[in-house]
């Protein structure tokens, strides 16, 4: 049969479901819902210049692409492009049409540079460097069974130090979002990201639907926010770290073991059974942390980038 590939429609339930099925088989160490999906495409940043597609076959949606410029960066002209089709459908074009759309809207769009997440799978690298993508970094998949692991033991908080939990900041998250601007600015990657825009901040991450801010835990010192771990759950038991991060000036003092000890704990006991979390394959310290916890690699992504004449 023919594949089709089209725009998503907007407010169509039945796309975004779609979507984050295609996602959830194709990559199941990421948290996908379709109303976290339909969520997504409704508060992209306009100068993202955001298109999702999908591929059909028979009127099913077999493949996805997330297209974006990244418009957080003070780079120009960088693009991103990640493709995923769904395991029982592979080898039939779905991924190739995904891509020279994605492309053609890109370059359109004044891209210069495309990156786009492959999973380090001899086929899908195969896929990504036919198409003049050179692999760059790289980052690992991480899972802990939240249902039989032995967290290590809540630690009570140092002196100096208090934890809340997002939900406490209801009333004004500005202090979550400037410390998060700040942890971001110095992020292992390859595109460098600044959070500047507080209300975009708000639509995009506080008012995420997959944002559990009972879950999220946050440290204080005087009063403020130096250390969080943001937690995320898609209602069928998953638990997702969407980041830990610490202000400079507080590293080196075990905050980051400390949240996200607390939010793993009180997440199991609000009945999640899977832990993911990811890392850049050179964040040693991050490593160690999750190591500490029990986690473990179950998959690694390798980051292709693709420069257009």
């Amino acid at each position: 049969m023919t594949v089709i590939v089209r725009d998503v429609r907007a407010g169509v339930a039945e796309d975004a479901d779609g979507y984050a099925r295609v996602r959830r088989a194709a990559l199941p160490y990421m948290l996908a819902t379709g109303r976290q999906t339909a969520h997504d495409w409704a508060h992209a940043h306009p100068d993202a210049r955001d298109r999702p597609l999908v591929a059909e076959i028979g009127g099913e949606i077999v493949g996805t692409a997330g297209v974006s410029l990244a418009h957080e960066s003070p780079e120009p002209g960088i693009g991103s492009v990640n493709v995923f089709v769904h395991p029982d459908h592979t080898g039939r074009g779905a991924g190739t049409l995904l891509l020279r759309a994605a492309e053609e809207h890109l370059a359109e769009a004044g891209a210069t540079t495309l990156y786009s997440w492959v999973l380090d799978e001899p086929a899908n690298r195969a896929f990504a460097e036919r198409r003049g993508y050179t692999g760059s970094r790289s980052a690992y998949f991480l899972r802990l069974d939240l249902a039989t692991a032995e967290l290590p033991p809540r630690q009570e908080a140092p002196a100096g130090v208090e934890l809340r939990t997002a939900a406490d900041f209801a009333a004004d998250p500005r202090p979550l979002f400037e410390l998060d601007a700040l942890t971001t600015a110095d992020e292992p990657g390859d595109v460098a990201a600044e959070l500047t825009d507080y209300a975009h901040w708000l639509a995009t991450t506080w008012e995420h639907p997959m944002l559990d801010r009972e879950l999220t835990t946050v440290a204080l010192v005087d009063g403020r926010p130096v250390a969080f771990t943001a937690a995320r759950t898609d209602g069928l038991g998953r638990y997702g770290s969407g980041m830990t991060g610490t202000a400079p000036g507080f590293r080196g003092r075990g905050l980051a073991k400390l949240v996200k000890n607390d939010s793993l704990h009180r997440a199991r006991a609000a009945g999640c059974t899977e832990a993911y979390t990811g890392n850049d394959t050179g964040n040693d310290p991050m490593l160690a942390v999750n190591r500490w916890f029990g986690y473990e690699i179950c998959a690694r992504e390798v980051r292709h980038v693709r420069t257009f004449a």
